[in-house]
């Protein structure tokens, strides 16, 4: 009957008990575990396992269920902790539910007595732990056990030193666990090489490949310093290139269309045409302006260039040969573009071309493959500027009148306005002095170096010219222009300064006048009261304020030719610009010096 009855019960109670909470003692059987050498991050810690057990009473009777816990470490540790016994020992309360019946039959002396009983679960370790060589184990006389392998570690430092490092490798957390990967691990700067008898890791056991280690090579400071020189060096290269092809390529594309078989076809370049035949041809009808600009660059592309002449702000001369005819080329520098195209537009201007005006030939913007050469091509002469003439030569009256009316037929023509559809406009020099005035070679004169010059502009009475007024040689300048009084506005400003630059070249020639083998050797207006490159203030200081004037020699009073030539001098000198001669006047006045001169000889 009693089988029966707990039977029943144990029904009851399975179906509507609810869950009561014991707790049981357990302890770690295999506690005092040494723990192992750790190498990889994986950590070995020892759990605690916490089982709720439900058992029940079937058919059997006096069967009973136990739990039994045991907590226990891994066979693995850290092997920085090795030789420090972890105290497992200490009891630990786990909580374990049973049902009311359990409860029930663990309470009854009876039931206690004819239940079975079984032992404690607990991890199962590993067959057999190793011994294994440790560099780091100070506390454990550099030995470590393991459940794994042992390994040898070996690598090269940046000192060219092997290190090799012995230590336990655990098998947890290592796949596969029979061969982990790890011990083939193999770098450009570390191997690494496992066993798995006791104290097989030792250096003489090691067989595996010692890698080499490959430094990172330094540079010296001279190699950084060329690299750096070379790369800025290419850099710079690479970019001028770049920019020269961009130019180049605008150029071509912006340039005006011409071909080299124009000339072939044009019938005032083909044949045997020469300078002086092409200017009268062209220039032969009113209102004429210069060669066309296809010839005048057809002209630029046929010269060749002998040998420098000359050297101004502005650039070199050249005496060049055009079939067989010497022209003088003015190169200007890119820089001096705006004076390039000022002089070049002043030349070309409607009727200017004149005996005593320097004869302009051609102008053109010619590219060598380096930089762009600006020409300016006019008539060739051969005894060079006035001021070279003098330094070199003397002159008799006939001559020094010869020179002297030439200069002023000259300027009177470029401030001679011509009335007309397409008439001339009255044009003031700027820049008069014995450098730009050429001897031909009948030793009449010719006014060259245009590029100062202003024109008049009739139909509003004004100037083409910019703002500032103050230009052209310091030496030469009028006091008006020094001391900065002069009417910038008006245009018989400019003349009258013009006249008061001629006075000083008549001065230079009149020195020159041989007669009787008397002369005086050639000198710079003021050259003796100034220095050589005098500046503004030391003129101003000259001219305007002690108002002095180039010396007048006592043997010019001697002489008719030279009394008159002081006279016309004088007249130029006025401080008033006013009271001075107009060229026109002067060049009127010349003309009869020379008759008189003439009549007496």
């Amino acid at each position: 009957m009693w089988p029966k009855l707990l039977c029943l019960l144990a029904l009851l109670n399975a179906s509507c008990a609810s869950p009561i909470e014991i707790v049981i003692n357990t302890t770690n059987e295999a506690g005092g575990g040494k723990a192992g050498h750790k190498l990889l991050p994986a950590a070995a810690a020892t759990t605690t396992t916490t089982t709720t057990a439900r058992t029940t009473t079937a058919t059997t009777r006096n069967e009973t269920a136990g739990a039994y816990l045991t907590k226990s470490s891994l066979p693995y540790a850290d092997n920085s902790g090795h030789g420090n016994n972890n105290n497992n020992n200490n009891s630990s309360l786990v909580p374990l539910q049973l049902h009311a019946t359990d409860a029930a039959v663990a309470a009854s002396p009876q039931l206690r007595q004819s239940a079975p009983t079984f032992p404690p679960l607990q991890n199962k370790k590993h067959e057999k732990a190793i011994k294994c060589h440790c560099d780091i184990c100070k506390e454990t006389n550099h030995i470590c056990e393991t459940d794994g392998y042992c390994f040898t570690s070996v690598e090269k430092d940046t000192d060219s030193k092997i290190i090799f490092s012995f230590r336990c490798l655990p098998l947890a957390n290592h796949l596969p666990p029979e061969d982990p990967a790890w011990c083939h691990d193999k770098t450009p700067t570390s191997s690494t090489q496992c066993c798995q008898d006791d104290f097989c890791n030792t250096r003489e056991n090691y067989n595996g490949v010692i890698p080499e280690y490959r430094s990172n090579e330094t540079l010296s400071s001279w190699q950084l310093v060329a690299i750096i020189v070379g790369a800025t060096l290419s850099i710079c290269f690479s970019g001028t290139v770049a920019w020269y092809w961009c130019q180049r390529r605008k150029r071509l594309a912006n340039g005006r269309p011409f071909a080299k078989e124009d000339s072939v076809y044009d019938p005032i370049l083909n044949g045997n045409t020469t300078l002086h035949d092409i200017i009268e041809m062209t220039t032969s009808g009113s209102g004429s302006a210069g060669l066309p600009l296809l010839v005048q660059r057809s002209i630029a592309r046929q010269v060749q260039l002998c040998h420098v002449i000359g050297k101004g702000r502005f650039g070199e001369v050249w005496r060049g040969r055009w079939r067989g005819e010497n022209v003088a080329v003015k190169i200007f520098s890119s820089r001096e573009e705006c004076s390039w195209f000022r002089e070049a537009e002043i030349y070309q201007t409607v009727m200017l071309r004149h005996e005593n005006i320097l004869g302009f030939i051609a102008a053109d913007n010619k590219d060598n493959g380096t930089w762009t050469q600006l020409w300016l091509v006019t008539d060739y002469h051969e005894n060079g500027s006035l001021f070279d003439y003098l330094t070199t030569h003397t002159v008799d009256t006939n001559t020094m009148l010869n020179m002297a009316l030439s200069i002023a037929t000259g300027l009177a023509h470029l401030h001679m306005d011509i009335v007309g559809t397409r008439g001339k406009p009255a044009i003031a020099h700027r820049d008069l002095k014995s450098k730009n005035i050429l001897v031909k070679s009948n030793l009449s004169c010719a006014i060259g170096d245009l590029g100062l010059a202003v024109r008049h502009v009739e139909k509003d009475d004004s100037v083409d010219i910019p703002s500032t007024h103050r230009v052209g040689t310091k030496r030469y300048m009028a006091p008006e222009v020094l001391d900065e009084s002069m009417n910038a506005q008006h245009f018989d400003s400019y003349k009258r300064a013009d006249v008061y630059a001629f006075g000083l070249i008549l001065w230079e020639i009149a020195r020159r006048c041989n007669m009787g083998m008397i002369f005086e050797e050639y000198q710079l207006p003021y050259w003796d009261v100034v220095q050589p490159d005098p500046s503004i203030e030391e003129m101003k200081k000259v001219v305007c304020i002690e108002k002095s004037r180039p010396n007048i020699p006592n043997r010019w009073h001697a002489s008719d030719v030279l009394h008159n030539m002081a006279k016309v001098m004088k007249e130029c000198w006025y401080p008033n610009p006013v009271a001075r001669l107009t060229a026109l006047r002067i060049k009127k006045t010349l003309a009869a010096i020379r008759v008189e001169d003439k009549v007496k000889n």
